[in-house]
């Protein structure tokens, strides 16, 4: 009997979005950002020479239809990536007025996001009065530090030292419909964190507002602070159902490896495994071996994101897709003669781009246990469609592109 695999490159964009130029890093509009094709350029350029070296190494994505299909999504090139597609492959087009993690997601899993996000304006402070009265009161502490648009990375090592001497939580936002709090482990406590963003998370919901997310770090002034693999979100529940529960209402099981959970916050799926991408492509590979007849696994690897793209750190990212590229080809090599493995992604975040934010791209869809074939341009819907499909069900939105 089938089984699906179906798994998230966090924010590996092929660009060529149609309506990038409504979407803005800073005041440029995301026209052209392109975050594959720009790494594999500076890649071939030799301007990502920081712990690799010269042209983009992935070969297993390459076959499987990857270069290609970034071609057919923006017609940019994509030095090193020439293989003639060995898998089918296309890309697929987001209809969601958002270009971050919760709007990808459910419509990769068959629910395009039906209402428009709530954002925080870029001042400071940013966060409206009351709720910063709020979150004093459910944490017991006389104010809060950051209330500002930040990156999580720069604002703790900004604010990490001071938060240890005041117990404030640190607050900030983001270009994406999120509320931040980062708090030390050991200092603040790690259950306290956690219990303060899931408390807040029901009137942040409310202005839809699509995660609190819980940011916990550790360390000291003297020698740096880090974030650990202790984050939590706290997501927006789902409408409506969705690939998730269509597989369990079919019968299946539903195991998530990484962000997964949170995203669906448990909508539809059995388990969930957490931590860093090293341990969940263990988890992935495990699975593959004892997922169920019948059974939909639903991964994300989010550090391409979360460590490369929002860093703008090129030669990061190119590391982060050649140790995925051979951690897949363990995969694929273990797949049954049943099986569909579908690797795509829910937004770009081009390290070479201004700003910090994610960038509006088309994304990746490479289906591995189908033979070969050239899906064209797709809805993200179509993808949750696909994985129905092989599994037996029908799906109420989308098509199957095989």
């Amino acid at each position: 009997m089938a089984r699906a695999f179906l798994v998230v490159m966090d924010s590996v964009g092929i660009g060529g979005a149609p309506d990038a130029a409504q979407f803005f890093n800073e005041d440029r509009p995301d026209t052209g950002a392109n975050t594959l094709a720009h790494i594999a350029q500076a890649c071939a350029e030799g301007r990502a020479e920081g712990g690799r070296s010269g042209a983009l190494k992935v070969p297993h994505l390459d076959a499987l239809g990857l270069g290609a299909a970034c071609r057919l999504a923006s017609g940019d090139a994509t030095p090193g990536l020439d293989a003639e597609p060995q898998g089918a492959w296309g890309a697929a087009t987001e209809v969601s007025p958002g270009k971050d993690t919760p709007s990808g997601h459910w419509e990769l899993a068959g629910l395009p996001v039906p209402w428009d996000w709530g954002y925080f304006p870029k001042e400071e402070p940013c966060f409206p009065a009351d709720l910063t009265k709020m979150v004093c009161e459910l944490a017991g502490v006389d104010g809060i530090l950051g209330d500002c648009h930040a990156s999580g990375t720069v604002v703790i090592n900004d604010l990490g030292a001071e938060h240890v001497k005041s117990g404030k939580p640190i607050c900030y936002t983001s270009a994406d419909s999120v509320y931040q709090i980062a708090a030390h482990e050991e200092i603040f406590d790690l259950e306290r964190l956690l219990k303060l963003c899931q408390d807040l998370a029901p009137t942040l919901h409310a202005m839809k507002i699509g995660r609190v997310i819980a940011r916990p770090f550790v360390g000291d002034a003297e020698n740096g602070f880090t974030r650990t693999t202790n984050r939590r979100d706290y997501a927006i529940a789902p409408p409506e159902p969705l690939l998730t529960n269509w597989v369990q209402d079919a019968g299946g099981k539903v195991h998530g490896v990484g962000k997964i959970g949170d995203i669906f916050t448990m909508a539809g799926i059995d388990d969930c495994t957490k931590g860093a991408d090293a341990k969940l492509m263990g988890d992935l590979q495990a699975l593959v071996q004892t997922a169920e007849d019948g059974s939909l696994t639903f991964a994300n690897f989010v550090e391409f994101d979360s460590l490369y793209g929002h860093r703008r750190d090129i030669s990061g990212y190119a590391r982060a897709l050649e140790w995925f590229d051979l951690e897949i080809g363990k995969v694929l090599q273990k797949l049954k003669a049943d099986d569909l493995l579908i690797l795509t992604a829910d937004h770009g975040n081009d390290p070479s781009w201004t700003g910090t934010d994610h960038t509006r791209e088309r994304v990746p869809v490479l289906a591995a246990g189908v033979g070969v074939k050239e899906a064209g341009i797709v809805d993200f819907v179509d993808v949750a469609a696909t994985v129905a499909t092989h599994l037996g069900i029908t799906p109420p939105r989308g098509r199957s592109f095989l």
